[in-house]
């Protein structure tokens, strides 16, 4: 067993904590009150902000214009694709359609990143694979909605967010399978913290250009105590430290599409916090999605695991 195998698990994890992270961002973003090209804005300004800080404390990250000297114009392209573009659409998404429907579309990202893993580098999508990735979005579905998929059909409005969160997965897929070899080149940390923050520059650029909303982040404590604690909760939790571990774990994974699934319990994970926290009960058709989920994660943690002691 080599030593990028023998360690696996500890990418796979990182994953797994992102998406732990990333399992409350839609009902943060709802509850800050912010509308959604604005807020794009605040969360990656400040996010943006936390992991360059986070990646000069680090010496081996500390160089952030060594990667610029081959990978300039391709660092700047990703940054607009996933973030600038990508989560414009996402928190823009929230404007128009539910939370349910934005969370069951963003959750469409495993199939996507699989998809671009196979356009971008051939590595096979197969039958396993899209079954599990199938029952894992009808769980999904099924959890979301409890039990009820007409509640994501909507109103009509509804569809253009739901168009934007399934534009959201996309681009936000091909960004994560495209910057994993320069990660590889020159780390997680110094790559995430470029790319986070000059997608933030392109957000602030856009919306204040097309929205007329000049963000200046020095008045983020005029605002009223909940916004201000809503806003921080998203820059620093759900963007500086997940994203540093969901796109690091990712880059490091033997195999990026399987270590994608584990996205599919963002719900399950969703779900379970606000049991816990917020005393809300389940139904049987959640209970029911939850195991189909878990069953079809579990089903790629064991394939993996097989591949491993091959």
């Amino acid at each position: 067993m080599g030593l990028w195998h023998k360690y696996a698990w500890v990418a796979y994890l990182a994953v797994f904590l992102g998406v732990c992270g990333h399992a409350s961002s839609e009902f943060v973003s709802v509850l800050s009150g912010v509308k959604g090209p604005e807020l794009s804005v605040w969360r990656f300004l400040l996010g943006g902000a936390g992991l360059v800080i986070l990646a000069l404390i680090m010496p081996s990250s500390r160089n952030l214009l060594e990667p610029f000297k081959r990978e300039g114009l391709r660092l700047v392209w990703l940054s607009i694709l996933g973030v600038s573009l990508g989560y414009l659409l996402f928190h823009w998404s929230l404007d128009f359609a539910t939370v349910s429907q934005v969370a069951t579309m963003v959750t469409t990202i495993p199939i996507f990143v699989g998809l671009a893993n196979l356009w971008v580098n051939r590595q096979p999508f197969g039958t396993p694979k899209i079954i599990s990735g199938v029952c894992a979005m009808l769980g999904v579905a099924l959890l979301i909605t409890d039990g009820y998929l007409a509640k994501l059909a909507g109103e009509a409005r509804n569809l253009v967010g739901v168009f934007m969160a399934v534009g959201c997965a996309a681009v936000v897929s091909l960004y994560t399978v495209m910057v994993r070899p320069i990660i590889g080149r020159y780390g997680a940390l110094r790559i995430t913290a470029i790319t986070m923050f000059m997608g933030a520059v392109g957000l602030w650029l856009v919306v204040g250009v097309f929205w007329g909303i000049w963000v200046n982040p020095a008045t983020l404590f005029a605002r009223a105590g909940g916004q201000v604690a809503a806003l921080l909760t998203l820059s620093l939790y759900n963007t500086t430290i997940t994203q540093f571990l969901w796109i690091g774990g990712l880059a490091a994974v033997p195999d990026i599409t399987r270590g994608s699934y584990i996205f599919f319990l963002k719900p399950v994970i969703a779900a379970f916090l606000a049991v816990v926290f917020l005393g809300q009960g389940l139904t049987v058709w959640q209970v029911v999605a939850m195991v189909v989920i878990c069953a079809s994660v579990g089903a790629e943690a064991y394939q993996a695991l097989r591949g491993e002691r091959a």
